[in-house]
């Protein structure tokens, strides 16, 4: 194991020093807040979309104590069009724990870390070692698919007994005295060499001792176990527009898109072909009025989110009274000011777009 530690440490630092041209606005920082921020906005996100982000939250909120001084709105608003707004709001309640609990100082161990919310096994790792340089391990999809080929593990790296196999090795073949380059270079390699798809093992330095490169099984590897199925979901989605504006909603619900905005919104099973009477039925349903008729509808929408196929028919209506008491709008002339979903966006900039 020793020698197969040192030789695939060697091969990946010294591509990592002389090839590895991966350059992002927060490689090298050691600033925990910038550290914690990337980590955060990278979740689930693709580093060419994250890096506009990153800019632009350290533009508005500087240091963690302007993030904590921020309203929730404020962050989710700057926060849109990236999705998964819980990572928003969980970076929100983190930065007022931390200025609250911790004087405004992050805490320096992973252990410690890990106690905020939001943050878990490996966004702890990460501040942990790029920061402080703890020797711990990250373990991100790039680095599972290095190790899992590299080592040819076929274990499923989405089960609890596979996962603690995935972080035993990483660990054992982490660098102690340079974990931070050791966790960047590994993560960096997966992204760029060991790619999921047509990866390049032509020009790979850790092929010559590759198991799954040497027995042909490069694109086996690594297993899942567990794939969610998605599921589809239809709604109409009602706009409302005259002198005071245009209508729209908070949603509140723990679902999709929680404490975003929207245009007033009815869920059904699905479309009928009769789309008109199932549109005048969900009028009915939403606003309690047997008066209010709609003009015309838009095609569908399509969002593909995690686990959720989002289909939405957009319904312009007039509305020849104000609501009644009770019902939860609000009239704005600036959209601007509200954090909407970006199946709601498009659809106000009048493109039709499919979201997968």
């Amino acid at each position: 194991m020793k020698n197969e530690k040192s030789i695939f440490k060697s091969a990946l630092l010294t591509w990592h020093q002389f090839v590895n041209k991966r350059s992002m606005p927060w490689k090298g920082v050691k600033d925990p807040y910038k550290v914690w921020l990337s980590e955060i906005i990278l979740q689930q996100t693709r580093v060419e979309q994250g890096t506009k982000y990153y800019h632009a939250f350290l533009r508005n909120f500087p240091t963690i104590n302007d993030l904590a001084s921020a309203s929730e709105d404020e962050v989710l608003r700057l926060w849109q069009g990236l999705g998964y707004y819980s990572r928003a709001r969980n970076l929100h309640f983190t930065a007022n724990d931390i200025v609250k609990n911790y004087k405004g100082q992050f805490p320096q161990s992973f252990i410690e870390l890990l106690k905020l919310k939001g943050v878990g096994t490996y966004t702890a790792a990460a501040i942990a070692s790029f920061v402080y340089k703890e020797p711990v391990a990250v373990l991100d999809g790039n680095v599972i698919r290095v190790l899992s080929r590299y080592l040819g593990l076929d274990i499923p790296f989405d089960t609890s007994k596979g996962r603690k196999v995935f972080e035993n090795k990483a660990n054992e073949l982490l660098d102690k005295e340079n974990p931070d380059k050791f966790n960047q270079a590994i993560m960096d390699f997966g992204a760029t060499v060991c790619k999921p798809k047509k990866p390049s093992c032509e020009v790979c330095p850790l092929a010559i001792n590759c198991i799954a490169f040497n027995e042909l099984r490069v694109s086996s590897l690594p297993v899942r176990k567990n794939r969610v199925q998605s599921r589809s979901r239809y709604f109409f989605a009602f706009h409302i527009e005259n002198k005071k504006g245009i209508v729209i909603e908070q949603r509140t619900d723990k679902d999709i898109w929680q404490g975003l905005y929207q245009l007033p919104l009815q869920e059904v099973k699905s479309y009928e072909t009769n789309l008109s009477a199932q549109i005048d039925r969900a009028l009915w349903s939403t606003f309690q009025e047997n008066d209010i008729n709609y003009l015309s509808h838009s095609t569908v929408y399509k969002q593909q989110l995690s686990h959720q196929k989002i289909h939405i028919i957009f319904v312009k209506i007039a509305l020849p009274h104000p609501f009644n008491d009770g019902l939860n709008y609000t009239y704005t002339r600036n959209l601007t000011k509200f954090a909407l979903p970006k199946i709601f966006i498009l659809y106000l900039q009048g493109k039709s777009l499919i979201l997968d």
